[in-house]
């Protein structure tokens, strides 16, 4: 079912940022399973590199509005990129991640952890006061290492790299993902870096 999905999906994605941009492109919306709640994220990549990345955290709507809305944010509202042209369009690759519920992770200090991590499996919720960010489970292929990961991820939330406090909170989450690239090699095994 999760590769069927993924055919379902991207289409409907892709279909939310064209019409943004006044292009008609259309897609099937008629999956029983879209409706039901569901929490994404959409990444948008061009050559490799990002492009733009918005998504949700929590399954707090039906997951063709989650997909549909995190699309157009993706490719108009990341406050880190200018919002995509009509001309990027066909150069921009589309990548959906369907989140698994988030598990809070008991840790008595920095070093637990750090051993507590999966790389390569787990996308982390970092959560201290006011200050919040997450990484996917992707974000692994360019931060391999654990310190360097969880650094990263306090510099996003706003905090120095090397922070830590009582108080800190760290959730974990897995994603089922699939990527237009993937779907061009038709009749080639796909390759996944990340489950």
């Amino acid at each position: 079912m999760s590769d069927e999905r993924g055919v379902v999906l991207l289409p409907i994605a892709r279909a939310a940022i064209s019409g943004a941009l006044k292009v008609s492109y259309k897609a099937d919306e008629s999956a029983p399973w879209l409706a039901e709640r569901g929490a994404c994220f959409v990444t948008l990549t061009q050559d490799g590199e990002l492009r733009g990345c918005i998504g949700s955290l929590q399954s707090h709507q039906p997951l063709l509005a989650d997909v549909k809305g995190n699309a157009v944010s993706a490719a108009m509202r990341d406050p880190r990129f200018t919002p995509l042209s009509v001309e990027e369009l066909d150069i921009t690759t589309v990548e959906i991640s369907l989140l698994s519920s988030t598990q809070a992770m008991e840790v008595r200090d920095e070093a637990d952890a750090l051993a507590q991590l999966r790389p390569g499996v787990d996308g982390i919720i970092f959560e201290y006061g006011r200050y919040r960010s997450t990484f996917l489970p992707q974000v692994w292929e360019s931060l391999a290492q654990p310190r360097q990961f969880l650094g990263m991820l306090r510099r996003k939330a706003g905090l120095p790299d090397d922070f830590w406090a009582e108080g800190v909170k760290l959730s974990r989450y897995t994603v089922t993902k699939w990527s237009e690239s993937e779907n061009h090699l038709a009749g080639h095994p796909k390759e996944r870096q990340h489950g």
